[in-house]
This record gives C-alpha cells, sequence and structure tokens, in this order.
C-alpha cells in the first residue's frame, strides 16, 4: 500500500529530490514550499508523515510543527535542518518532532527516517483505533443488565460521570459499588488520568492517615524516605473511599478540609499541598443514622453526598439472574480453563428463585462453586451449592396448592415447607440465628428447637 508524504519546503530543487527519492521508494509525495501552503495538506486523511525544512520564509519550520502536532497529533512530522540550526532542530523535537534531518544526507537516510516514521504513525492510528473502542465499551460492557433498576443505575452513572461532582454510593454489601464508582471514573473525562481506592475498614486506623495522606522521611520511626499517599497518587483523577462509614473521627475532620479547601499536608511536613481529584465514596451503613448516633460528621455528609447512588440489590432485579449468572459462567470458564458453556433452565430457575442476601457477589462465588463440581458441559440443579437448591425449593413451594404435595402426607409436607422458611431465613441473615428469628416472627429459643428437630445444619448456609 502506497503511504503519503508531504514534503515542505521552499527550495524547488530539495522538493525535486525528494520526490525523487520517496516516489523511489513507492510513496506517494505531495509538496508545498511554504508553511502556510502545507497546512491545507494536514487534514488530508491519507496523509502519514511530513518532511519540513525549519529555515523557510513566512512560517518557518518550528512553528509550522506546533500547527501541525495540534492540528494531526496522528501524524509524524521529520525537520531537515543545517549545521548552523541543530539547536533549533532540538527544540523542534522537543515541541513534537519525531526525528531530524541534518543536511547534506544520503537518499537511504532519508528512506529509514520516513519508513520510522511510518511504523510510528501505524501504531499511534493503532492506539487511536483500540482506544475509540475501548471508550465505547467503557463502563456498559462491565455493568451487566437489562432490567429496569439496571437501566435505571446506568442512566444516573451517565448523568453523573462528565462531571467533578462528588458522589456518594449506597446499597448493601456484594451490590457492585465499587464497579459504579470505576465505571462513572472510565465514563468521565479524568478516565486517562489516575484512579486509586482505599477501603477504609480494612485499613487499620493507626496506618489510615498516612495511607490516606502520605508521610515525608523521619515522619515517624520507620519513615526512611517520603512516601506519597493515596490523595498524592489519585492527581487529576478519582480517588474512591470505600466504606466511607467507617472512617475514624479525627479522619473525619482532616478529610472535610480536603474537600472544602483541596488541599492537604503528608503528615510530618508543615508544607500544603494542593490537589485535584474526584472524590467518589461508597458504603453499605446508614450515614445519617451514623450522624443522629454522633458516629459520622453531618458537614462531611454533605461534602460527599452531592449525587447519592443507590447499588440495587439482586433480588430486585431478578430478571438479569440468568444474563449475570451466563457472564459469570462465561468470564470463570475462561480463566479455570473448563469447557462448560451454559445452566440448564431448571438450574437458572433455581437460581432466580433464590433470594441473595450477599448480592452479585454470592452469585458470582456460587457460580465458580458450580463450575468446579461439574462435570459435563452444562451447570444443572445438582451442580448448585446446597442451601441455594434448599432455599429455591422451599421458595417453589410457597404457592400451597394439592398438587404441591405430590404423594407425601400433610406432615411430611409442611415439615419440609418449614424447613425451606428456616433456611430461606438463615441464608437471608447469613446465619445469625437471632435475625432469622426476627425475621420468621418466633423467638429465638424457638427457632433453636425447630432447627433441632429439622436437623438443619446451619453452616451449609454460612459463606
Amino acid at each position: 500500500m502506497k503511504r503519503t508524504v508531504l514534503v515542505v519546503d521552499d527550495e524547488q530543487n530539495m522538493q525535486a529530490v525528494m520526490r525523487m527519492v520517496l516516489e523511489g521508494a513507492g510513496h506517494e509525495v505531495l509538496v508545498a514550499d511554504s508553511g502556510e501552503a502545507a497546512l491545507a495538506h494536514i487534514q488530508n486523511p491519507n496523509l502519514d508523515v511530513v518532511l519540513s525544512d525549519l529555515k523557510m520564509p513566512g512560517m518557518g519550520g518550528e512553528e509550522f510543527v506546533i500547527r501541525c502536532r495540534q492540528s494531526r497529533p496522528d501524524v509524524p512530522v521529520i525537520i531537515i535542518t543545517a549545521h548552523g540550526t541543530i539547536r533549533s532542530a532540538v527544540k523542534s523535537i522537543h515541541d513534537g518532532a519525531a526525528d531530524s534531518l541534518t543536511k547534506p544526507f544520503e537518499p537511504e537516510q532519508v528512506e529509514i527516517a520516513v519508513h520510522n516514521a511510518i511504523k510510528l504513525r501505524d501504531i499511534l492510528r493503532e492506539n487511536a483505533q483500540l482506544k475509540a473502542a475501548v471508550s465505547e465499551s467503557r463502563g456498559t460492557r462491565r455493568l451487566v443488565g437489562e432490567s429496569r433498576a439496571a437501566q435505571q443505575l446506568l442512566e444516573e452513572i451517565r448523568r453523573v460521570a462528565p462531571y467533578k461532582t462528588g458522589v456518594l454510593i449506597t446499597g448493601e454489601s456484594g451490590t457492585g459499588k465499587e464497579l459504579v464508582a470505576r465505571t462513572i471514573h472510565e465514563l468521565s473525562p479524568r478516565r486517562e488520568r489516575p484512579w486509586v481506592a482505599i477501603n477504609c475498614s480494612a485499613i487499620p486506623r493507626d496506618l489510615m492517615e498516612s495511607e490516606l495522606f502520605g508521610y515525608v522521611k523521619g515522619a515517624f520511626t520507620g519513615a526512611s524516605q517520603n512516601r506519597p499517599g493515596r490523595l498524592e497518587q489519585a492527581q487529576g483523577g478519582t480517588l474512591f473511599l470505600d466504606e466511607i462509614g467507617d472512617l475514624d473521627a479525627s479522619l473525619q475532620a482532616k478529610l472535610l478540609r480536603v474537600l472544602q479547601e483541596r488541599e492537604f499536608s503528608p503528615v510530618g511536613s508543615n508544607q500544603v499541598r494542593t490537589v485535584d481529584v474526584r472524590f467518589i465514596a461508597a458504603t453499605n451503613r446508614d450515614l445519617k443514622e451514623y450522624v443522629r448516633e454522633g458516629q459520622f460528621r453531618e458537614d462531611l455528609l454533605y461534602r460527599l453526598d452531592v449525587y447519592s447512588i443507590v447499588a440495587p440489590p439482586l433480588r430486585s432485579r431478578r430478571e438479569d439472574i440468568p444474563l449475570l449468572a451466563q457472564t459469570f459462567l462465561h468470564e470463570l470458564a475462561a480463566e479455570m480453563d473448563k469447557k462448560v458453556t451454559a445452566f440448564t433452565p431448571a438450574a437458572l430457575e433455581t437460581l432466580e428463585r433464590y433470594a441473595w442476601p450477599g448480592n452479585i457477589r454470592e452469585l458470582r462465588n456460587t457460580v465458580e462453586r458450580s463450575l468446579l463440581s461439574c462435570q459435563g458441559k452444562t451447570i444443572d440443579v445438582g451442580d448448585l451449592p446446597g442451601a441455594i437448591t434448599a432455599q429455591s425449593e422451599a421458595t417453589a413451594g410457597k404457592k400451597f396448592t394439592l398438587d404441591k404435595m405430590g404423594k407425601k402426607n400433610l406432615d411430611r409436607w409442611l415439615e419440609e415447607v418449614e424447613r425451606g422458611v428456616i433456611l430461606e431465613a438463615l441464608a437471608q441473615t447469613k446465619g445469625v440465628q437471632a435475625h432469622a428469628a426476627k425475621r420468621l416472627g418466633i423467638a429465638e429459643r424457638s427457632l433453636w428447637h425447630r432447627i433441632k428437630k429439622l436437623n438443619i445444619q446451619i453452616n451449609r448456609v454460612i459463606h
């Protein structure tokens, strides 16, 4: 395939030499005798490389390089210079020129320089195409769901993503709050800048300040060198504060100052540093209740909660369960190199009936366990964890008809229904009997007796 090279030189002899060398190498050649005339060719979509003299009347080569880089950053520019203008050539390289040729030069040098520039052009073009493809699929390919709740969530993300506005994401554990935050970042103008996450409950209280703000050498025993904190690492990008409700009270005041003043000081330093960061926080706590109890600063809550997004529980978007399960199966099967491709209709129906107290995280773990159990190419009901099938059977048995009893007598059938309902309550409360009893509306002692009578193994529903 012929490549198009633009030669910019005010000397006709040089134009003729360049045309002969480049056409002999199989390229199509365009010529311009000034920087102003060359600008008309810059927007040519087929343009691959520019060869420009540095010293020309009117717009010189230095200004032309800058204009070219602004208009077509994907097109490499090679500058041609004489020995007396090498310093100017170095400046042009700093301004974005890809290479330089110093007169006099051999034809082979021109061919090599253009060949290398074309390879650079191809890399830049491929990179731009990949970025465009990634940008188009960002967020939407990761947030899976066709339910009304899932589409509403995606719409809220798209609404707030383009702005610097702080976002507070709430929702039960396992609903994908970090994925929501990451999608906001990836759909924002900061997508190419850092994404930094910190879990406020996972880091010990004594270490949290230095982790967040960084420290300077000598700030404490063992601080042998300066270390940037998560705030500084996120400069220009997004800082995600997970489990913000667990942040220590003293650090809440310092974080508030950062949110208000956009500045902070590393531990052990009096130097104030400015920061340009978008803050996204997440919690499964009721922060308003925490404020009433004095565990969370009201002014910090107002700063964080500029825009609220609720990550819906999986039980409110049951129609997404088959799609989510199939997505997880595809990912995990590839990771584990297992040739399992689908679920049976009965298995999917069982998954849809389950309560999913652990939400999407529990569903993914369930798919992984089922994949390990599966011996064929399709996951069936028997491959699913026992707690899933037990509760699902109980849920299916909630429609009280004689057909549901089958050949069982009433006592036997009622016992199975009771077992299923208790298992469901235990699954929803993650095995905490006091909470399960409250959910069932009976005394905890009564629940304990029923568990003993029905020989229910609680560890079957604790994950």
